[in-house]
């Protein structure tokens, strides 16, 4: 899901890959995978798999529109025994947004159903001593699930001076400025900087928005930094998810799907599932991605048209 306040255009595929490749070091290894398996949709594959994670923007939707059929192929899925969680990098908004919105878009996903890097994020702060956190976040989203004290980083530069460590979660009211507030903080005194949005963009109706993540790994080139990641493809998100598939189900029968090589692919890879591309819509909106597996070398189990 996008939170990005900036929306790019023209070359953004070609730009966001070279962006990707560019902070592959902060990034899983890839499990090896010979080749790619072609095929029209996630009904074609179904027969060998029990559950299916669904990445949610290329997947689900393309901003505020629902992908023609996804609703009907997620509901035949359940009719057959699948399991079908959503598995997002949406921190920027809080779980009860997102299930109106999936929704809204006609999908029916219980609660437990989603999974999403805010989720992971929130889930792993007991491992931090307790501060005064400063967070990358739109305020008109409130204080849903966020810790006590938490201040929103605006224009203030004594907020980013007074913050004891700072969350990333969305971009959606991030600026240039903002940027070079946080940069400057983290240059005067580093303090840990914890993401629940890796991305670095996420495809919108108009092209692809800048999210959290390409703030970060600027962050951490420019202040010396190591940032901490919690969606994918980082294993976090991958450890709840663990947590809702049902019991008995080997990895080799849990497939995720996503639109993005280095996030939903690499992501599921690491994490020992078997993976599937989605080509037409999202990250590579119908190009041919065979020239970015190559040289990146991360091998999708499946190459899918369409969800």
């Amino acid at each position: 899901m996008s939170t990005g306040a900036e929306v790019m255009s023209g070359q953004d595929a070609v730009w966001a890959f070279t962006e990707y490749e560019a902070v592959r070091h902060r990034l899983p290894a890839m499990r090896p995978v010979s080749k790619s398996v072609h095929a029209d949709h996630l009904d074609a594959i179904a027969d060998q798999f029990d559950v299916f994670l669904l990445d949610a923007f290329g997947v689900l939707n393309i901003g505020e529109t629902a992908i023609p059929g996804v609703v009907e192929r997620v509901n035949g899925l359940r009719a057959r025994g699948k399991q079908v969680l959503v598995v997002t990098n949406a921190a920027g908004y809080p779980s009860s947004v997102l299930h109106a919105r999936y929704h809204r878009l006609g999908y029916s996903f219980a609660t437990e159903d989603v999974v999403s890097s805010r989720m992971a994020l929130l889930a792993n702060l007991h491992a931090y001593p307790k501060r005064k956190w400063g967070m990358v976040a739109a305020p008109k989203f409130g204080r849903e699930e966020l810790p006590d004290g938490a201040i929103f980083l605006e224009d203030d530069p004594a907020a980013y001076a007074e913050a004891e460590g700072f969350l990333m979660l969305g971009a959606s009211v991030w600026s240039e400025t903002r940027q070079s507030l946080l940069e400057q903080a983290l240059r005067d005194h580093p303090r840990q900087l914890l993401v629940g949005n890796p991305d670095l963009v996420a495809p919108v109706e108009a092209g692809l928005s800048r999210e959290p993540g390409h703030y970060a790994h600027r962050l951490a080139d420019a202040a010396g930094i190591a940032p901490s990641f919690y969606g994918k493809p980082f294993p976090a998100i991958f450890d709840i998810v663990r947590q809702r598939i049902r019991p008995g189900v080997p990895d080799d029968r849990v497939v995720m799907v996503g639109d993005t090589l280095h996030t939903d692919i690499l992501g599921g890879a690491a994490a020992g599932f078997r993976t599937a591309l989605i080509k037409g819509y999202g990250f590579f909106d119908g190009a041919d991605p065979s020239d970015a597996i190559e040289r990146s070398g991360i091998v999708p189990d499946f190459i899918l048209a369409r969800p």
